[in-house]
């Protein structure tokens, strides 16, 4: 077996590893990306010094990372730029075709953590699952992000935590992007408030019910029952899976205040008043529930709206799948394949009118951008091995 582990005060880059040299799943865990958010850290420390000192005789492997430790050892959520908005081709490419004298602290950071990705990738014996760890300004449960594959959906329902589908489409260059382009299973656990007293334990709780749904941990081995009863309690009242349908993007010049008293998941009317700006009042174009609501200085997301997603669209979801109807789908007007992309859709608007959106999404699909008169819908895939996971 082979341990590493970082201390907390230093944040240093690799938190830890524990190895204990099975093939299997490789739970890669970053924590920190944003640097006002440490409750991350924390949990995946404790998590680690566990399996320590418990010598847990796991399948597969568990690596850790730290985000940007140079925001983390100021307490803020970056220097120059959002690290967590950098993953994105365009300035993948951008940062390794440059000189790494000019790089900025963010740009540094992003460096190392590439290299460290890669590496992960390379060494893995088994499929490889990616958990980015997050905390909100607002009060609220813990949820979880991700991109909507079959497989994503799979892994993150075995969690027992709110699922939010959809906020792909509106923040672009994610570190969940990065990892799905390379068809890997990957979500972002938003574990509650940044200094809420259930934080750090809700984090905690999610890795260990990951371990154990892996089959990285047999329920003979340690008893995750706590963990679960945690996570149900909670969680209890909330919906199991909502939809983002509204991203309220500001920048500082918009000086948007949010108003005050908001939780995650709070249901909210249309004309609601959601907060504040140079313009007047901000209200709610939709209604839905508030989530992700901006109590901090930096941040270009003032809030998010979504819906929630009934278990019966989720079985329907789940069939149309299941029948690779996706495959056949440009056999309808309007609709044909990108020749540029295998994975994506082209539909032209002016042919096909009736709740596009809303059936690709079902068929596992999501809207990237207009192009003129046309929508193109990606589709996610995950790499065949990763398809074993959390059957």
């Amino acid at each position: 077996m082979t341990m590493t582990t970082g201390e907390l005060s230093t944040f240093r880059r690799e938190l830890g590893t524990w190895d204990c040299g099975h093939k299997g799943p490789v739970l890669c865990v970053l924590a920190g990306m944003h640097g006002n958010e440490p409750a991350g850290v924390l949990a995946v420390q404790r998590v680690l010094g566990r399996l320590q000192e418990l010598e847990l005789d796991i399948q597969g492997r568990v690596v850790a990372f730290g985000g940007n430790l140079q925001a983390l050892a100021k307490g803020v959520r970056f220097l120059k730029r959002d690290l967590n908005r950098q993953w994105g081709q365009d300035n993948i490419g951008r940062l390794l075709l440059g000189n790494a004298a000019d790089d900025s602290e963010e740009d540094r950071e992003q460096r190392s953590l590439l290299a460290l990705f890669e590496r992960v990738i390379q060494a893995a014996r088994g499929p490889v699952v990616f958990v980015d760890l997050h905390t909100s300004s607002a009060d609220g449960p813990p949820f979880l992000c991700l991109a909507d594959t079959s497989d994503n959906r799979r892994v993150a329902l075995s969690t027992g935590i709110p699922l939010i589908l959809g906020i792909e489409e509106t923040i672009d260059g994610a570190s969940l992007e990065w990892w799905s382009q390379r068809g890997i299973v990957n979500f972002a656990i938003e574990g509650g408030r940044h200094q809420h007293s259930d934080t750090v334990g809700n984090h905690e709780a999610v890795l260990w019910l990951l371990l154990e749904s892996l089959g990285m941990l047999r329920s003979a081995q340690f008893d995750v029952a706590p963990f679960r009863a945690h996570i149900k309690k909670v969680t209890e009242g909330q919906p199991k899976v909502v939809e983002i349908v509204h991203r309220h993007a500001i920048t500082a010049g918009d000086r948007f205040v949010m108003k005050p008293g908001f939780k995650n998941f709070d249901a909210v009317r249309k004309g609601d008043q959601l907060g504040t700006d140079v313009r007047g009042v901000v209200p709610a174009p939709y209604p839905g529930r508030v989530m992700l609501p901006l109590y901090q200085a930096l941040g270009d997301d003032g809030f998010f709206l979504a819906r929630d997603v009934r278990s019966f669209w989720m079985l329907v979801a789940r069939g149309m799948r299941r029948f690779r109807l996706d495959a056949i789908v440009h056999w309808l007007p309007g609709i044909r394949r990108d020749p540029a992309d295998v994975n994506t859709i082209l539909v032209d608007r002016r042919v096909a009118r009736w709740f596009v959106t809303e059936i690709f999404h079902l068929l596992g699909f999501r809207k990237e951008r207009p192009r003129g008169n046309v929508l193109a819908f990606t589709r996610r895939e995950s790499r065949p091995e990763n398809r074993r996971l959390a059957r």
